[in-house]
């Protein structure tokens, strides 16, 4: 189980605080959407549970033990990281994948672990790019091949800072598909910042709504509601069933707090 228990986060002293007594717990095999408006410190949050940013106060425990306390080898067997913005590497994607193993190898890479990247990089569809060098990549492809060098490294905690905001609409499905399969397939809980709602609702098991630097709302899908929704992020919206699969229609022209219907919204804006 990962735990976060009241984070508090500010860059500096007297600017107020960034982040204010944060708590939630996240068992392995789920998936949480961090949401929220730009700045309400979503990414912040994952930089404080990767140790990137000191929090002033609380701390991450992960199966009990405090991430504060942790060795670099320790963190990085427990917790993966993937940015929202990743630098080129000059090296072929197989080797950039294989780096993923790092934290396993003592002296050099054994057939287990080439075998967990043969897997990784068949699973992410990247066996055409494996001998290419991922600085000659596209930004989506890059994108592909950190994440697939973050699931290589087998943690506990996989943090992903808007993962698909690369890809292309095929992608971005594929790449979230495939997090939530390899999460439950290897017990990795997943931690994702996400601005697509449609694709949170989609693909993520528990939801944590950021605002005004505090947790505004946690909890599965009962928690996605359209009243959560409109309060943290100030647009009116409904949400809607389509075989089976949620769908959250934005009516940004209809005023919010309103308790207008799916047709009276339609028709406030035709």
């Amino acid at each position: 189980m990962v735990e976060v228990k009241d984070i508090t986060f500010t860059y500096r002293p007297g600017t107020g605080n960034v982040l204010q007594e944060i708590s939630f717990a996240l068992e392995r095999n789920q998936s949480v959407a961090i949401l929220g408006n730009n700045g309400a410190g979503k990414s912040t949050l994952l930089k404080c549970i990767n140790r990137i940013c000191a929090p002033q106060r609380g701390e991450v425990l992960i199966d009990g033990s405090s991430v504060s306390k942790m060795t670099r080898n320790e963190m990085a067997r427990n917790i993966s990281y993937v940015a929202q913005n990743n630098m080129s590497l000059n090296m072929t994607v197989f080797d950039a994948i294989l780096l993923g193993r790092k934290p396993y190898i003592t002296w050099d890479a054994t057939a287990e672990d080439m075998g967990i990247v043969y897997k990784i990089i068949e699973k992410m569809q990247l066996a055409d790019f494996a001998l290419r060098n991922v600085s000659e990549l596209s930004g989506g492809e890059r994108q592909k091949v950190m994440l697939a060098r973050a699931l290589a490294q087998e943690p506990k905690l996989l943090l992903l800072d808007e993962p698909t905001s690369n890809l292309d609409p095929r992608n971005q499905h594929e790449v979230l598909r495939m997090v939530k399969a390899i999460a439950r397939e290897h017990n990795i809980a997943v931690a994702i910042v996400i601005h697509d709602l449609n694709l949170a609702i989609r693909y993520c098991d528990r939801f944590l709504f950021l605002k005004d630097s505090r947790l505004f709302s946690f909890g599965g899908l009962e928690s996605m509601t359209p009243e959560n929704i409109e309060e943290v992020y100030q647009i009116h919206v409904h949400i809607i069933e389509h075989r089976g699969i949620p769908v959250i229609v934005p009516f940004p022209d209809v005023a919010v707090g309103g308790n207008y219907t799916a047709e009276e919204s339609i028709a406030l804006i035709s």
